[in-house]
């Protein structure tokens, strides 16, 4: 591991795309900034891990499980009660049988 040392608004890069940069540091805290590309993904550790482990539960999924993912998937933009094949519904009769409040008498 390398260790360096910083003091505030001093930076350490990584590569010729990441900087980090010593924000703040208060304390035993100490706060930093990182400027990255947006395909770098920047993570604290314990974040990182989490992501991990629910990745490496995803990957363990029964096929009854993706079964039950896909189905959901598939309903999860319909709404209660629609049908999904509605037949076209043709009208009957012409427009001249509505009544029309607003027109004039002639």
């Amino acid at each position: 591991m390398l260790v360096l040392s910083r003091q505030r608004d001093e930076t350490i890069m990584i590569g010729d795309d990441v900087e980090i940069t010593v924000v703040d540091i208060r304390g035993d805290k100490v706060r930093l900034g990182i400027s990255a590309p947006r395909h770098i993904q920047v993570h604290r550790k314990e974040v990182y891990e989490a992501i991990k482990r629910e990745n490496q539960q995803a990957s363990n999924l029964s096929p009854q499980d993706m079964s039950d993912v896909a189905e959901h998937d598939n309903n999860r933009d319909r709404h209660p009660g629609e049908v999904l094949n509605p037949k076209k519904i043709e009208r009957t009769g012409n427009n001249s049988d509505r009544h029309d409040s607003t027109r004039q008498p002639s």
